[in-house]
C-alpha cells in the first residue's frame, strides 16, 4: 500500500464530518416562527421585582438608603428581645431584684449571673410564673440535687405554687422543679419555658449534661440561665451559655471572637505534653482577637446581666453587706516522706499530687476534726476521697456524711437533716452540696486543696453569701507537699475575680449604651460605577 492512499484514507472521516456541519440547517429566528394563536399557550407576564421596605427603629426605608446600616447592625451580634411585658410582680422583691426579673422576662432567653445570695431562686420562680400565665403552659425549673425541696419552700413563702416532677410526671397549671437527672425522662414540648438553676452545669463544652440541656431547651420559646459562676475557668466558657440560650454556638463564638495558640478554631480538645514524669494535659489557649474583646462583651451584654452587688447596678446595697470572711493556711506535716525520699518535697503534677493526698489522708483529717469537734456549732467538712470523707465521720461526733453511694433519696434526707440542726456537722464533698444550698446558718468549714475554683468558690459561697449574719471562717488543711495546689487555686481565684470584675464594669456600660446608629452623610460612588 503506498503512503498517499493511507493519508487519503485517514482523511475521509474528517472530510465527512465537515460536509454533515455544513447541511446542517440554521437556527430559526424567532421572527420566523409562526404566530401563536391561542394566547393561553404565551407564559404569563412576570411583574417588576418590589423593593422591600426595611424598617429600623422609627422609620421605613428602603435597603438602598439603609443597606450599610443594616449590614453594620447584622455584624454587630447584639441579639434582641423575644419577651412579652411582666404580668406578675411581687411586692416583697427588692428594686433590683425587680429590675433584674423584669429584665428577664422581656428578653425572652436571657442569663443571670448574679452572686450568691441575690435571690435568683425568687428571680426564677417569679420568671417561671410569668410564662405560666403567659403560655398556659407548665415551666420547668431545672435544679441540683437537693435544691428542688428549696425551691418548694421558696415558692410557699413567696405566693408561688410549685411542685416536683417525679418518675416523669408533668404537673399541669403550676411551676414544676425538677433535678438535672430527671431530664431524660421529660418532653420539652409539655412546657411554655424552662430555667437552669446553677447553669455553669453547662460550662463543659463536650459534657453530656450539657448536650440533653442544650437538646431540650432547643425549641422553647423562653429560656432563662441563673449562676453566680457564668466562666469558672475562661472565657470561652460562655460560649456554652450562648448556645443554649439560642444565640451564637460554642464554636461560632470562639472563632469570632477568639484565636487559639494552635491557630485554627476547631481544637477544642487536649494534648499531653511532655515526655517523661511528671506529664500535664494542656488544651488550647485562647486569647482575644485583636479587635474583638469591647465588641464580646458587649455581645454578652446584650444577652445576659452580671451583677456582684445592687450598687453596680446603681441600686443601694442596704441588707447586702457580707460580714469578713476569716481564711486560715494549716500546713500538716506527713509521718513519713515520700518513697525515695529523705524529706517531703512538693508535688508535682498530678501523679504525684494524688500520691500525696492519699498517703497524708490520717494527718489532714486528724487535723480537720480537731478544729470542728468542740465547738458546739454547725460546721462543713468538705472532703474528695471516700477514705476521707469515712474517717471524718468517725473522728467527729455528732457528724453525717452525704456520700455518693448514697441514693438521691437518702442525700437529700441526709442534708435536710443537716439543715434542720439534726447533725451538728455535714461531711460531704463539693462536687455533691456545694451548688444550689442555703446554709447560712452555718459559718465554718474546713476544706482540703484542690484545683478546681469553682468547687473552692461555691463550698465558701454556701456559708458566705447575702444574708449571713457572722463572720465566716474557712480552714484550708494542705500537707507539706501540696503547696503548688494551692497555690494554683488562689491563681485562678484572682483570674476569675478579674473576669467577674471586667463582666460587671462592661455590663453597667452597656445600660448606658443606645443601639440606634444614624448615617446621615449621603454615599457618594465614583463616576465610573
Amino acid at each position: 500500500m503506498k503512503k498517499t492512499d493511507t493519508a487519503e484514507r485517514v482523511r475521509k472521516p474528517r472530510a465527512k464530518k465537515t460536509e454533515k456541519l455544513a447541511e446542517k440547517k440554521p437556527e430559526e429566528r424567532p421572527e420566523d416562527l409562526p404566530e401563536v394563536a391561542n394566547d393561553s399557550l404565551l407564559l404569563p407576564e412576570i411583574p417588576e421585582p418590589t423593593v422591600p421596605i426595611v424598617s429600623i427603629g422609627d422609620a421605613s426605608v428602603e435597603p438602598e438608603a439603609m443597606s450599610f446600616e443594616v449590614f453594620i447592625s447584622r455584624k454587630s451580634q447584639l441579639d434582641g428581645d423575644f419577651g412579652f411585658a411582666p404580668l406578675w410582680m411581687p411586692d416583697c422583691m427588692f428594686d433590683f431584684q425587680a429590675h433584674l426579673t423584669d429584665y428577664a422576662i422581656r428578653g425572652g432567653r436571657k442569663a443571670l449571673f448574679e452572686d450568691c445570695g441575690l435571690g435568683k431562686s425568687l428571680q426564677e420562680l417569679v420568671w417561671g410564673q410569668n410564662v405560666l400565665q403567659h403560655t398556659n403552659k407548665p415551666t420547668l425549673i431545672l435544679t441540683p440535687l437537693a435544691v428542688a425541696q428549696q425551691f418548694i419552700a421558696e415558692g410557699e413563702k413567696f405566693g408561688v405554687e410549685v411542685k416536683r416532677i417525679k418518675d416523669g410526671a408533668v404537673h399541669r397549671g403550676v411551676v414544676n422543679v425538677a433535678n438535672y437527672d430527671q431530664l431524660h425522662k421529660l418532653n420539652p414540648n409539655d412546657f411554655g419555658g424552662v430555667a437552669c438553676d446553677e447553669s455553669s452545669i453547662l460550662k463543659n463544652s463536650d459534657g453530656a449534661t450539657r448536650a440533653a440541656v442544650t437538646e431540650f431547651m432547643r425549641t422553647l420559646p423562653y429560656r432563662l440561665l441563673g449562676t453566680a459562676t457564668a466562666a469558672p475557668n475562661d472565657l470561652p466558657e460562655l460560649g456554652t451559655s450562648s448556645e443554649a440560650l439560642g444565640y451564637l454556638g460554642h464554636m461560632d463564638m470562639l472563632s469570632k471572637f477568639f484565636k487559639n495558640d494552635r491557630n485554627n478554631s476547631v481544637d477544642t480538645g487536649g494534648k499531653w505534653r511532655g515526655h517523661a514524669a511528671p506529664r500535664a494535659y494542656v488544651g488550647p489557649q485562647w486569647r482575644f482577637r485583636g479587635h474583638a474583646e469591647e465588641p464580646f462583651w458587649r455581645w454578652v451584654c446584650s444577652w445576659a446581666r452580671s451583677i456582684r452587688k445592687p450598687s453596680d447596678f446603681g441600686f443601694e446595697d442596704r441588707n447586702f453587706v457580707l460580714p469578713p470572711l476569716i481564711q486560715n493556711e494549716h500546713t500538716v506535716a506527713a509521718t513519713k516522706p515520700r518513697e525515695g525520699m529523705l524529706f517531703a518535697m512538693p508535688a508535682v503534677g498530678l501523679r504525684e499530687e494524688r500520691e500525696e493526698r492519699r498517703r497524708t489522708i490520717q494527718e489532714r483529717c486528724e487535723m480537720a476534726a480537731a478544729l470542728v469537734a468542740n465547738t458546739g456549732q454547725p460546721a462543713i467538712a468538705w472532703c474528695h476521697l471516700n477514705d476521707e470523707g469515712d474517717l471524718l465521720e468517725r473522728l467527729i461526733p455528732g457528724s453525717i456524711q452525704v456520700s455518693g453511694k448514697d441514693s438521691d433519696e437518702e442525700k437529700e434526707e441526709k442534708l435536710l437533716s443537716f439543715a434542720s440542726g439534726q447533725s451538728r456537722v455535714l461531711v460531704t464533698k463539693p462536687i455533691i452540696a456545694a451548688w444550689g444550698l442555703n446554709l447560712q446558718f452555718c459559718s465554718h468549714m474546713t476544706s482540703f486543696a484542690s484545683h478546681s475554683f469553682e468547687q473552692s468558690y461555691q463550698s465558701v459561697r454556701r456559708c458566705w453569701r447575702f444574708g449571713q449574719t457572722r463572720p465566716v471562717v474557712v480552714d484550708h488543711i494542705i500537707s507539706d507537699g501540696e503547696g503548688r495546689a494551692l497555690a494554683n487555686l488562689k491563681r485562678k481565684a484572682a483570674q476569675a475575680d478579674e473576669v467577674f470584675s471586667q463582666l460587671v464594669r462592661y455590663m453597667r456600660d452597656a445600660l448606658h449604651i443606645t443601639r440606634g446608629r444614624t448615617f446621615d452623610k449621603k454615599e457618594e460612588l465614583p463616576s465610573w460605577l
